[in-house]
């Protein structure tokens, strides 16, 4: 039985003064299912301005959401399973680039703090949630399809009286 299949169009065109020198634009579209056109580029720490695009989203930011995302719908799904009603979720998730061998770069870490609000009478036990976020990371398909190390930090939990 084959699994499920995901697209996205990755589209380029030529726009600089002298390709050989590596003078041009990294600036480029992504295009999803839906019709959502992302604007992305490499990443200006890369490949400097004016080569790059810093409005645009690069492929190591767009990773680093990616993971996050994950873990947020998985999160969010375990706790409502759970009887838990989440109120928000906020994420400031941070990919660590380093040196993994001669000539080679890799988001070697990826961060992820997740900051939770909850409407409920009472504060669940703190533990309860860092097993959801240990199930959530377990069960997260980004999260299971990379080998970068991935550190879940979560804030302290809010809630909003019921």
């Amino acid at each position: 039985m084959p699994g499920h299949v995901y697209t996205a169009e990755v589209t380029w065109k030529l726009d600089g003064e002298d390709f050989a020198k590596g003078k041009y634009s990294r600036a480029h579209m992504w295009r999803f299912d839906g019709g959502v056109e992302v604007p992305a580029s490499a990443s200006p720490s890369v490949v400097p301005l004016p080569f790059s695009s810093e409005s645009a989203v690069d492929p190591e930011e767009a990773f680093v959401a990616c993971l996050s995302s994950c873990h947020m719908l998985t999160f969010i799904d375990l706790a409502r399973l759970s009887k838990y009603r989440v109120e928000s979720y906020r994420d400031k998730a941070e990919g660590v680039m380093s040196r993994i061998d001669r000539g080679r770069m890799a988001v070697t870490k990826v961060i992820l703090r997740p900051q939770i609000t909850l409407r409920g009478s009472s504060a669940p036990d703190p533990s309860l949630f860092a097993d959801l976020h240990e199930k959530a990371h377990e069960m997260c398909f980004i999260a299971n399809s990379v080998k970068t190390e991935i550190e879940i930090a979560p804030e302290p939990l809010r809630l909003i009286p019921a």
